[in-house]
C-alpha cells in the first residue's frame, strides 16, 4: 500500500484518484490517518487535482485539534491503494513513542496493540460515526441557492471548473442542476443550484471553498436564495 512518492506530480495524482470516491483516508471522519498523509504535503495539491486539493483544504481547518484526532498513527506506507508502494523520501517508518505521547488516542491506550484490540477500536470508530450520523431532528431547516460561478476569461476550461466545485462534499449539502451563461466578450460563468441545511452549510463556507480552486475561479456570487 502506498501513494508512490507524494512529493511528486505522480503521487499526488494517485491521491487525487484515491480521494475522487472517498472524504477521508480511512473511515467516515477525519483521524490520524488523514494527519500522517496531510503532514507529509509540503504545499496544497494543484487546483487541477480537485479531490486531493478539497481533502486538503479539510484536513488544514483540524490543525489545532488534530492531535485529539481518532486513531492510531501508522507508517505513511500502510495508507493508500493496495499495489502501490510508498517512495516518498523522508517519511518515517514508524510513529515514534514521544509522537504517541503526544497524541490523544479517544479510542484506546498507546501501548502496542494486538489483533483484538485493533478490532475492537475499528468497531469504536464505526460507532462513533454512526452515533454522529443517526441523530436528526424531527425539522430540518433547508435552503435552495442558486450560485454564479465565475472564470477568469474565455480560455477558462469550465467543465473542469465544474468539476472542481462539485468535488466539494459537505454534511448537508447536495448540488442540483447547472448550465453555463454567457456574459459577454465570449465569457461564460457556471450557474448551479444546490440545496443545504441550514445549520451546517452557510454560504461563507461555500464561497470560500469554491473561490479555493483559484486557478479556474475569480468569484462566486449567490443569484438566487429561497427557504425550503
Amino acid at each position: 500500500m502506498g501513494f508512490g512518492d507524494l512529493k511528486s506530480a505522480s503521487g499526488l495524482k494517485v491521491l487525487n484518484d484515491f480521494l475522487s470516491e472517498r472524504s477521508y483516508i480511512e473511515g467516515f471522519v477525519p483521524s490520524q490517518a488523514d494527519v500522517v498523509v496531510f503532514d507529509v504535503l509540503s504545499a496544497p495539491p494543484p487546483a487541477d487535482l480537485c479531490h486531493a486539493l478539497r481533502w486538503y483544504n479539510h484536513i488544514k481547518s483540524y490543525q489545532s485539534q488534530k492531535n485529539s484526532l481518532p486513531g492510531v498513527k501508522r507508517p505513511l506506507g500502510q495508507y493508500g491503494p493496495a499495489g502501490v508502494a510508498d517512495a516518498t523520501s523522508g517519511s518515517a517508518p514508524a510513529a515514534s513513542k514521544d509522537d504517541d505521547d503526544d497524541d490523544i488516542d479517544l479510542f484506546g491506550s498507546d501501548e502496542e496493540e494486538d489483533a483484538e484490540a485493533t478490532k475492537l477500536k475499528e468497531q469504536r470508530l464505526a460507532e462513533y460515526a454512526a452515533k454522529k450520523a443517526k441523530v436528526q431532528p424531527a425539522l430540518i431547516a433547508k435552503s435552495s441557492l442558486l450560485l454564479d460561478v465565475k472564470p477568469w476569461d474565455d480560455e477558462t476550461d469550465m467543465a473542469k471548473l465544474e468539476e472542481c466545485v462539485r468535488s466539494i462534499e459537505m454534511d448537508g449539502l447536495v448540488w442540483g442542476q447547472s448550465k453555463l451563461v454567457p456574459v459577454g466578450y465570449g465569457i461564460k460563468k457556471l450557474q448551479i443550484s444546490c440545496v443545504v441545511e441550514d445549520d451546517k452549510v452557510g454560504t461563507d463556507i461555500l464561497e470560500e471553498k469554491i473561490t479555493a480552486f483559484e486557478d479556474f475561479v475569480q468569484s462566486m456570487d449567490v443569484a438566487a436564495f429561497n427557504k425550503i
